[in-house]
C-alpha cells in the first residue's frame, strides 16, 4: 500500500488522482478484452488468418503501450499538458494531410499512413490535441477578452475539417464540430450565434448529401431500408434481437459469425448477442459515469482552461461512444467509430488513452493554492511584456534644451 506521508511522485499521484474514474476505464479495457474473445475468431476465420486469437494478441499488444500513455500522461501538469499537446498537434495535422497523398486508398477513403510497418490514423490522435488547443484559446478569450482567441478558434477548425473532407471522413468532421461548438457554447456564444452555427452544419451536411455518393447512399438506406443494401445493420439488429436480456452465453453467438465489422464499429451487438442486454446496459452506465464525473471536476474548477479541456474531453468520448452504439441500434446512419476501449484498433486505443490521461490528470486534485499561483504566474508574464514594451518609451532621454 502506498502511504499518505510518502512524498513520492507516485505517492502523489496516487492520493490526488481521481481512482473511481481511473477504475472505470481499466474495466472498459477488461471488458474489451473479454468482447475480443468473443468477436474477433470469426473474423480472422473470414479473412483466411490461421491463429483464430490474432486480433485479441494484437488488442492486447496494444493494450501495453495504451496504459504507459495514459499513466504517464497523467501525471502531467496543466501547462506541460498544453506544450505537449500543442506540438502534437502540428505533428498529426501535418500527418493528416500526408495522408491525402501518401496514404492507401481504403473504401473510398484516403485515412491511414504506413510507417515503419505500423498503420496509423492520424485523426484518431488529432482529436485530444485539438480539444486542449481549442480549451486554451477559449480560456484565453475568457480571460483577456482583447485577445481574438474566439477568431483563431474558429480558424483552428477550417484548418482542422479541411484534410478530413478531403479524405473524405465526415464522421470524424461532425465529430469534431460538436465538440468545438460544445467549447464555444461554454465559453459563452449566444443563443443566436448557436443556431446560426448549427444552420451552417446543415447547409454543410446537405452539400455532402448532393455531392458525395456515399454519404447520400448511408442517410437513404437509414431513411428507407428498400432502397439499398443494410445488411450489416439487419444483422446488428438481429444480434440485439437474439440475445435478449441475458444472452445466449460466451461464444454461443451465430450472428457474429456473418457480421463483417464485429470486432471493431459493431462490437457492441457481439456484446449483445453473448452477453445480453444487461452487458450493454452496464457499459452504457460506465460510459455515463465517467462523462458525468468528468463534467462534475470540470464544474467545480476554478481555472478556465482546465474546465473548458476536461469538459471537451469528456464531450468527445461521450460522442464518440453514443455514435458508436446509436449505429448499432440502427439510431443513426452508418458510420465506421470505435467504442471507445471496447472495439479493436491501435490507433483508436491509444489515442484514447493519451485523451483520457489529460483528462485524469487535469481532474486531479490540486491545491487551490497551486491552482493560483499558476494563474498569478500568468498575469505576472503578461504584465512584465507589458513593462518590457513601454520601457524604452519611458526611459528615454529628454530631449536637450537651449539654454
Amino acid at each position: 500500500m502506498i502511504s499518505r506521508a510518502e512524498r513520492t511522485v507516485v505517492g502523489e499521484w496516487w492520493w490526488t488522482v481521481d481512482r473511481l474514474l481511473l477504475g472505470a476505464l481499466a474495466a472498459l479495457m477488461i471488458i474489451g478484452i473479454v468482447l475480443a474473445l468473443a468477436a474477433s475468431p470469426p473474423v480472422a476465420a473470414r479473412l483466411g488468418i490461421a491463429d483464430p486469437f490474432h486480433f485479441v494478441n494484437r488488442q492486447v499488444v496494444f493494450l501495453l503501450p495504451a496504459l504507459f500513455v495514459l499513466i504517464g500522461t497523467s501525471f502531467l501538469s496543466p501547462r506541460r499538458i498544453r506544450r505537449l499537446a500543442l506540438v502534437l498537434f502540428f505533428v498529426f495535422l501535418s500527418l493528416l494531410f500526408a495522408t491525402l497523398v501518401a496514404g492507401p486508398e481504403v473504401k473510398g477513403a484516403h485515412r491511414w499512413l504506413n510507417i515503419a510497418g505500423i498503420t496509423v490514423q492520424p485523426s484518431e490522435f488529432l482529436k485530444p490535441t485539438f480539444v486542449i488547443i481549442a480549451a486554451w484559446l477559449f480560456s484565453e478569450s475568457v480571460r483577456r477578452p482583447e485577445m481574438p482567441g474566439q477568431l483563431i478558434a474558429f480558424g483552428l477548425l477550417g484548418v482542422v475539417i479541411t484534410p478530413l473532407v478531403l479524405q473524405p471522413d465526415f464522421g470524424q468532421t461532425i465529430l469534431i464540430s460538436l465538440v468545438w461548438g460544445s467549447l464555444f457554447f461554454l465559453a459563452g456564444l449566444r443563443i443566436a450565434a448557436v443556431f446560426a452555427l448549427g444552420g451552417i452544419g446543415a447547409v454543410g451536411l446537405l452539400i455532402a448529401y448532393h455531392t458525395v455518393p456515399h454519404v447520400a447512399k448511408r442517410i437513404d438506406r437509414f431513411m428507407d431500408p428498400d432502397s439499398g443494401s443494410s445488411y450489416q445493420i439487419d444483422v446488428a439488429t438481429d444480434s440485439f434481437l437474439h440475445g435478449g436480456w441475458l444472452g445466449q452465453g460466451p461464444g454461443e453467438g451465430t450472428y457474429k459469425r456473418i457480421l463483417p465489422d464485429g470486432h471493431t464499429d459493431f462490437i457492441f451487438a457481439v456484446a449483445a448477442e453473448e452477453f445480453g442486454a444487461l452487458l450493454c446496459l452496464m457499459l452504457l452506465g460506465l460510459f455515463a459515469f465517467i462523462v458525468l464525473r468528468a463534467l462534475s471536476h470540470a464544474l467545480r474548477d476554478e481555472d478556465p482552461f482546465v474546465r473548458f479541456a476536461v469538459s471537451g474531453l469528456a464531450i468527445l468520448f461521450g460522442l464518440q461512444s453514443a455514435i458508436n452504439m446509436m449505429v448499432n441500434l440502427h439510431l443513426m446512419p452508418a458510420k465506421g467509430m470505435t467504442l471507445p476501449f471496447v472495439s479493436y484498433g491501435g490507433s483508436s486505443l491509444i489515442s484514447l488513452a493519451y485523451g483520457m490521461g489529460m483528462l485524469i490528470a487535469l481532474t486531479r486534485r490540486r491545491p487551490r493554492s497551486a491552482t493560483l499561483a499558476e494563474l498569478e504566474r500568468h498575469s505576472a508574464g503578461r504584465a512584465r511584456a507589458k513593462a518590457a514594451a513601454s520601457a524604452p518609451a519611458a526611459s528615454a532621454p529628454a530631449p536637450a534644451t537651449a539654454a
